[in-house]
């Protein structure tokens, strides 16, 4: 249910958080030793992978840890599966595939470029979405297939990409400003997601249909990928980490 005291809460929140970043963006660019120089934070090389980051873990994160696991759980609409289970066949297979994947992207993405391997994961987090979205809400074996699918291209491929483009485009002078604003990203992508999808999932659950909500919590997480891909088509390739023939 709506409540104002929760939305003056959330306004007045966007609005500390609008007043802190002005006054770190000026606090830095004065300051003799930035603990963040603002001319890194203006190149494409920065803001392109945070941004993809952010919304990549805004749209997957809450989905496979979450809304996922709480549908295959639920007796209707879902599947009915004890939690034991659950951690089986969905969340099991998905962290193992990622385990696995991890090492074979990284070493492939000098060879074929860390941009393209992150845009195949990309591309394959999407199309595991969708089968999780319109085939594994009415099916088990398609849900599994789906966060089998996920596992090798999100957790397995996109994460690590991710990961390894924070390294090879961090300025030369400051090695550790990129994979640390990325982690503050993975970090503000996971809280975005656990804060906006379960949000949809109640707002939509007036409606009276428990499966059209979680459709369309799912599809709003697909929507926000696709965001993500299009944002990845903007991060510049770290041609001096990449294998040339």
């Amino acid at each position: 249910a709506f409540a104002p005291g929760t939305l003056m809460l959330s306004v007045g929140l966007v609005v500390v958080a609008a007043v802190a970043f002005y006054g770190f963006w000026t606090v830095e660019k004065r300051a003799k030793q930035p603990m963040v120089e603002t001319v890194h934070l203006r190149q494409r090389s920065t803001w392109a992978p945070l941004l993809t980051t952010t919304l990549t873990m805004t749209g997957i994160f809450a989905v496979i840890n979450g809304i996922v696991p709480a549908y295959v759980q639920a007796a209707d609409p879902g599947f009915g599966i004890g939690p034991t289970e659950m951690s089986l066949i969905i969340l099991s297979p998905y962290a193992l595939l990622g385990w696995l994947v991890g090492p074979i992207s990284g070493r492939l993405a000098p060879v074929l470029g860390y941009t393209k391997v992150l845009r195949i994961g990309m591309l394959g987090s999407i199309v595991a979405l969708a089968i999780i979205a319109f085939f594994g809400l009415s099916s088990l074996p398609m849900m599994v297939a789906g966060t089998v699918l996920l596992g090798i291209m999100y957790a397995g491929t996109v994460n690590i990409m991710l990961n390894g483009l924070g390294v090879v485009l961090s300025p030369a002078g400051n090695p550790g400003f990129l994979p640390g604003m990325n982690a503050g990203a993975f970090n503000l992508g996971a809280g975005l997601s656990f804060l906006v999808l379960p949000a949809v999932l109640v707002a939509t659950s007036a409606l009276g249909d428990a499966k059209a909500s979680y459709l369309t919590v799912v599809v709003v997480g697909l929507v926000i990928t696709v965001a993500a891909f299009a944002a990845s088509l903007l991060i510049p390739k770290p041609v001096e980490a990449e294998v040339t023939e």
